[in-house]
């Protein structure tokens, strides 16, 4: 099974590049950007994976203001064997340059939500460590990721009206990552597992010159199972960025992070990173958060329209709903990204803040699967 990859160079075993290493049904490859006004008046969202074998492609795209519904765009369909069509119905990503440039377009449909945004890298790639978790002898989770800052334009249209999105204004992540993880539908068979538990912060932030970025999984008792910190130049326009990876990106030693929840919930009200050097010198972040959004909005824990799941030969949905009205406990609307304003002391900053807690973490005080803050 040949596709066009197969005439380039890149070859990492004896098959085609359709045949994957691992024959893990959870095997995926993601593209994923967020994009957000640097004074919080907007923030949008985008996903595109493929899951081999699954033999599923799919998309999502949502967008959300202060005030206002957030609206949402699902598509789903047999993934191609052709692996550089990226299209799903109306949605299509295009990879302009590699690492640079990429367009994003979802024509017109029946969600009322469509786009023509193209992003501008400002960094070069910052490859996040190998992250691998297990559920006793098993991985559910072994994975590699890579980090690009970056600026946004074009224009969105939603059914509260249009958005010009302005490379001047819109700051943006793109996060490339790839191999197993658990999504689509639950495994049947064999004897029952409990619930597990998960903690996730993710901190990609924007300064004037350059960016910083923290990354931790933690186990139940706030064990640190993944932790990372980044501080990497910021160029002022993509043409300036030297390549792919210019090895400018600094890497700490560690990183600790401090969240207080909204009570009741298990929402950040605010949060602290502290980015440790190898000399044990201390920045510490804080982060103020200004806008939600739900991360089920892009099909991470949606009931219906879940990552990696089988819909059929093509279909496509959307759906629009109050952030501010949900439920925060209910299982699907714990992950979230909140656009944050940094403060390090001397300088100011904007970016995200992605979190997800489920089950007990005892660093919170929660105990149950899906108890709030005290």
């Amino acid at each position: 099974m040949l596709n066009k990859l197969d005439d380039y160079p890149i070859h990492q075993t004896p098959e085609p590049i359709a045949v994957l290493a691992t024959s893990d049904r959870n095997a995926y490859d993601r593209t994923w950007f967020n994009g957000y006004a640097a004074d919080g008046s907007y923030y949008f969202g985008i996903g595109m994976a493929v899951y081999p074998h699954r033999g599923i492609i799919d998309c999502a795209f949502s967008t959300v203001r202060p005030g206002e519904r957030q609206h949402c765009f699902y598509g789903s369909r047999r993934a191609p064997d052709e692996r550089t069509d990226t299209s799903v119905g109306p949605f299509r990503l295009e990879v302009v340059e590699p690492m640079r440039r990429t367009r994003v377009i979802l024509d017109d449909n029946a969600s009322g939500l469509s786009c023509d945004l193209t992003f501008s890298t400002r960094t070069a790639a910052i490859q996040e460590a190998r992250q691998t978790l297990w559920s006793g002898t098993r991985r559910i989770m072994d994975a590699t990721r890579f980090d690009q800052f970056g600026r946004w334009s074009g224009t969105i249209h939603t059914p509260d009206g249009d958005i010009k999105v302005d490379e001047d204004v819109c700051r943006g992540t793109k996060d490339r990552s790839w191999g197993v993880r658990r999504m689509g539908e639950p495994e049947t068979g064999g004897a029952p597992n409990a619930p597990g538990a998960f903690f996730f912060l993710w901190a990609p932030i924007h300064w004037d010159d350059h960016i910083t970025h923290a990354i931790f999984f933690d186990g139940t008792r706030g064990e640190a199972l993944v932790r990372e910190g980044f501080i990497a130049p910021m160029y002022a326009s993509e043409a300036a960025v030297p390549g792919v990876l210019d090895g400018r990106e600094h890497r700490m030693a560690t990183a600790r992070h401090r969240v207080v929840y909204v009570p009741g919930t298990r929402l950040a009200a605010s949060a602290e990173i502290d980015l440790v050097d190898l000399d044990e010198k201390v920045r510490t972040i804080s982060l103020d958060p200004i806008l939600k959004f739900q991360m089920k909005g892009l099909g991470y824990g949606h009931p219906v329209w879940g990552q990696g799941m089988w819909k059929g030969e093509l279909e496509i949905g959307g759906e629009s709903f109050d952030p501010l009205q949900l439920d925060a406990l209910a299982p699907e609307n714990l992950h979230v990204q909140q656009i944050v304003r940094a403060s390090d002391g001397s300088r100011t900053g904007i970016g995200v803040l992605e979190q997800v807690v489920i089950g007990p973490y005892a660093p919170a005080g929660f105990t149950q699967f899906l108890d709030g803050a005290k």
